[in-house]
């Protein structure tokens, strides 16, 4: 006959896991994935990367700078000309349009604007990102002397930058000298005395004659000789002149074909 219940052989076996008419199965085991460890760079290698990405972003810079045509020249801008036009300073800085801005030679292009005639001085600069601005100051004319009938511009160095065939330009004054330039002594002593007349006198003045650096002589519209002598206090001297001329046309003073102001506080009038 079926015997029913557990033989003492499956008493001690207990119960199986997970089997058939177990109370429970068993939670399966917990399983933690673990990351490879990150690798680290070797110190050296580190170095290595960082200098390569600093050269590349060097030559980067270096090639938008002095090669590439975002930092090029489009435009040459001339400021304080007068006399001369806009192209032909440019002309003379020889500044090619298209140049790197970075590797334009900014010392010898003024030089070249400076050796125009009529050029005192002038200086070339950079007009970032893609300008080349010159500034020039033209020599101003104030004598304009006569040599083997050439008429040439003087200005108050002395200093002959162009010629002229008709009339001199208003305030420029006609100087004779032996040898006329900036280092005759002569012809800078007449200039100074030119260059300290106040307008409404150097209007009136024809001609200045300069033997040597103490014999200056201004001769008037009106055939009035000036003795003007060195060119020392010639402030003071272009002073008293313009009063002593003020008096005379007023009347309060007699005639005089002669008005020696070389010594100023004591003008002798003959």
């Amino acid at each position: 006959m079926p015997r029913t219940g557990s033989t003492t052989r499956d008493r001690t076996r207990g119960p199986r896991r997970g089997g058939p008419g177990s109370g429970s199965a068993s939670a399966p085991p917990a399983v933690t994935r673990l990351r490879p460890p990150r690798r680290r760079l070797d110190p050296r290698r580190r170095r290595l990367v960082v200098l390569g990405s600093v050269l590349v972003l060097a030559a980067v810079v270096a090639w938008v700078v002095l090669a590439s045509p975002l930092l090029a020249v489009r435009t040459v801008q001339v400021d304080g000309a007068v006399t001369l036009t806009a192209d032909q300073v440019r002309e003379a800085a020889g500044v090619a349009e298209g140049t790197p801005l970075a590797r334009v030679d900014t010392a010898a292009a003024a030089a070249r604007v400076a050796a125009l005639p009529q050029v005192a001085d002038a200086e070339v600069s950079r007009g970032w990102p893609d300008r080349v601005v010159v500034t020039l100051r033209e020599r101003v004319a104030v004598a304009v002397v006569d040599t083997a009938g050439t008429r040439t511009l003087l200005d108050a160095s002395g200093t002959p930058f162009g010629t002229v065939t008709g009339d001199a330009p208003a305030g420029v004054v006609p100087l004779q000298v032996a040898d006329p330039g900036p280092d005759d002594r002569a012809t800078r002593a007449g200039l100074a005395a030119v260059v300290s007349l106040p307008a409404v006198v150097r209007d009136q003045v024809t001609q200045v004659a300069a033997t040597g650096s103490d014999d200056v002589t201004l001769t008037l519209a009106d055939g009035t000789s000036v003795l003007w002598g060195s060119a020392a206090d010639a402030d003071r001297k272009a002073q008293v002149l313009a009063a002593v001329l003020d008096q005379l046309a007023a009347g309060t003073l007699d005639p005089a074909i002669q008005i020696d102001v070389s010594s100023p506080e004591e003008v002798v009038l003959r």
